[in-house]
C-alpha cells in the first residue's frame, strides 16, 4: 500500500463546523446576530440596568437606593426633661431607666439628650451625652459619668 492512498475508515473523522460564516455556515445570513440593530453591531452593547431609555427600576423604587451602614450604632435616647422623675442626689443607671420605663431595653446604649429642663442635682450615667445634656445636668449640680460599652 502506498503512503499517499492511507486514508481513516469512513466515519472516523468528520469534517469541523464552520460556525458564524454567513449562509455557508447553515447559521443563517447574520451568523446568528438577528437582524439591524445595536445587538448585532461589534462592541460591548449598552452598560447594565440599561433598559433601552425606558426609566430604569432602580430610579423607579427610589426606597432601594442607598446603602446601609453597617457601622451605624444606635443608641437609645433619653431627654434630660424625663430624668426630673428621680429624686435628689439619686444615681440613676441603665438598669434604673428601664425600671421606670424611660427605656425599652439595655440592648442599645444610652445617650442623653438635652431636651427639657433639670432642676436638681443627679449623678448620671449613661454611654454618651449631647454637649448640650451634659451642661444642663451640671449645671444643676449634677454629674454626667460616661461608662463604657
Amino acid at each position: 500500500m502506498m503512503e499517499h492512498l492511507v486514508r481513516p475508515k469512513k466515519g472516523a473523522r468528520r469534517s469541523r463546523r464552520r460556525v458564524g460564516r454567513g449562509n455557508g455556515s447553515g447559521r443563517g445570513t447574520y451568523s446568528g446576530k438577528g437582524l439591524k440593530g445595536q445587538k448585532s453591531r461589534s462592541g460591548k452593547g449598552p452598560r447594565p440596568g440599561f433598559e433601552g431609555g425606558q426609566l430604569p427600576i432602580i430610579k423607579r423604587l427610589p426606597e432601594r437606593r442607598g446603602f446601609t451602614n453597617i457601622f451605624k450604632k444606635e443608641y437609645s435616647l433619653v431627654k434630660v426633661g424625663a430624668l426630673e422623675v428621680f429624686e435628689v442626689d439619686e444615681v440613676v443607671t441603665p438598669e434604673t431607666l428601664v425600671a421606670l420605663g424611660l427605656v425599652k431595653s439595655l440592648k442599645h446604649p444610652i445617650k442623653v439628650l438635652g431636651d427639657g429642663d433639670l432642676s436638681q442635682g443627679l449623678t448620671v450615667h449613661a454611654h454618651k451625652f449631647s454637649g448640650s445634656a451634659k451642661k444642663k445636668i451640671e449645671d444643676a449640680g449634677g454629674a454626667a459619668e460616661v461608662i463604657g460599652g
